[in-house]
């Protein structure tokens, strides 16, 4: 019998290689530990590019390790049996690589531990992993050999039977290198201990030399930092902001989205930054001569200014230091799709589905040779970045099921001569598991008096129980329907 796992809640992929959801785990404080150890890391680690890292990054002595492009994946080693989990909830034992780990450790005679690292995938032609690379291998291996090409680089101890070497990475990196000294599929991540000016050496010879990802940087002292080459992306523009007060007359921010398969647009990111002010004065005046376009969908900057969204169209390039597709607690990052009704010259909202966060969006020009289709502004640019699901819906799967009406009631009063109506009414949504924008029930009051300042009041409730709802229900109908009002339907 496992001590960490459910075995009969996975699901078999290929031979012994198994994975599930987090409902598996027999002791769900693994999950917590791996959620908090990732925003933990997040708020530590600080991302530089190049150029400003000379400028931000402290002098001082530290562990150089290389980036690896994979996935933050923790390590779970209990009476020999061993498992990763990652903050999403997923999963994963029975590859070669867990196997490996395993028999590493207890011949270390660790008996217990919890240690923090990278999935990637060893490739056969020798260039670097890249994450989709690890979402295809780890989620559909095509056979036993794609599952034994999985390998994990381990930066850091969180527990080792009993003791967290985490904030004490000296004594962290050298235990990682003596257990796992002879792995082969699972080794402690590369690292050398040099200066500021080593640093820069080292992202030199691994990311501009052998096209590493990028350089991390550990020091007790100085705290944590992440070295990357900047990302290009190509976008299309649906929106426009104008500064207000002493910008006026200036562009804030550009509106972004990226096209999917389907046609249709997601919502990005907004880029305010790598502009001049001549460029601001320009860009503005270009937008302001285009057509005003209704929407369905509104968004503000920071100025709690709201966009002017224009017909699609125009692309621009932005740079970025990186693409994140999940929060620290492992949910995903969604935003709205939008369909534009090319009869109507308006947008129309469709959902919100998966997709990212854009880190330091830099704007660094107009696109003039690209359109705002689906091979110009490519998910693809995404995808082969972060791992982000569902970017393969179209637009027959997003259509949401219809709601249906359980209840409904409604009274008349005379009051002065006028008519006051009150209506109940519960639906169902049906959407609860498609979207996390929609509950499973709702309970809604309309309140009419011609006599009020305000004549027409709403009141609503949502629940994921139906005995809540219909409880609450009864509640209202003693509640508002009493007192000469008359049932009328």
């Amino acid at each position: 019998m496992n001590a960490l796992v459910d075995v009969s809640k996975l699901d078999v992929k290929v031979g012994s290689y198994l994975t599930g959801k987090s409902d598996s785990l027999k002791d769900p404080k693994y999950l917590r530990l791996v959620r908090m150890r990732r925003r933990q890391l997040g708020q530590m680690m600080r991302a530089y590019d190049h150029d400003s890292a000379k400028h931000r990054v402290p002098e001082g002595d530290y562990f150089i390790s290389r980036k690896i492009d994979g996935e933050f994946t923790c390590l779970i080693y209990e009476k020999g049996d061993i498992i990763s989990l990652n903050p999403g909830g997923t999963v994963r034992m029975g590859a070669a690589v867990f196997a490996e780990a395993a028999k590493l450790l207890k011949k270390a005679g660790v008996k217990s531990a919890l240690l923090g690292g990278e999935l990637y995938v060893r490739r056969d032609d020798g260039e670097r992993s890249r994450v989709h690379d690890v979402v295809r291998v780890a989620r559909a291996p095509a056979d036993e050999d794609d599952v034994n090409r999985l390998c994990m680089g381990i930066f850091n101890i969180y527990d080792l039977d009993g003791e967290d070497l985490s904030m004490r990475y000296a004594e962290a990196i050298k235990r990682l290198q003596q257990i796992f000294a002879k792995g082969d599929r699972v080794r402690a991540v590369e690292t050398v201990v040099g200066d500021k000016k080593a640093v820069f050496k080292q992202f030199k010879k691994w990311v501009i030399g052998e096209g590493s990802e990028g350089v991390v940087l550990r020091s007790d002292s100085a705290g944590i930092y992440k070295i990357k080459t900047r990302h290009t992306l190509d976008l299309a523009v649906v929106g426009y902001a104008a500064g207000i007060d002493d910008r006026e007359g200036l562009l804030h921010s550009l509106l972004l989205a990226i096209v999917r398969e389907d046609n249709s647009f997601q919502v990005i990111s907004r880029v305010g930054g790598g502009f001049s002010d001549e460029q601001r004065r320009e860009l503005l005046k270009m937008l302001e001569k285009k057509d005003k376009v209704e929407t369905e969908y509104s968004e503000v900057n920071s100025d709690r200014v709201a966009y002017q969204m224009i017909a699609p169209g125009l692309v621009i390039e932005i740079s970025c230091l990186d693409i994140v597709s999940r929060t620290s607690h492992g949910s995903t990052i969604d935003r709205m799709v939008l369909d534009w009704n090319d009869d109507k010259q308006r947008w129309e909202g469709v959902r919100r589905l998966p997709l990212c966060s854009i880190l330091s969006p830099q704007f660094l020009r107009i696109r003039d040779d690209k359109e705002a289709t689906p091979e110009d502004v490519k998910i693809s640019q995404l995808t082969d970045i972060a791992d982000i699901p569902e970017v393969h819906r179209v637009a027959e799967d997003l259509q949401l099921p219809a709601s249906k009406v359980l209840k409904r009631a409604v009274a008349t009063k005379q009051l002065r001569g006028a008519t006051m109506v009150r209506k109940l009414i519960i639906w169902q949504t049906n959407k609860a598991e498609a979207s996390a924008d929609f509950p499973a029930y709702v309970l809604h009051l309309t309140n009419y008096s011609p006599n009020r300042k305000s004549p027409l009041d709403h009141e609503i409730r949502v629940s994921s129980s139906i005995k809540q709802i219909e409880a609450l229900y009864e509640d209202w109908q003693e509640k508002y329907f009493v007192g000469g009002w008359t049932r009328v339907e």
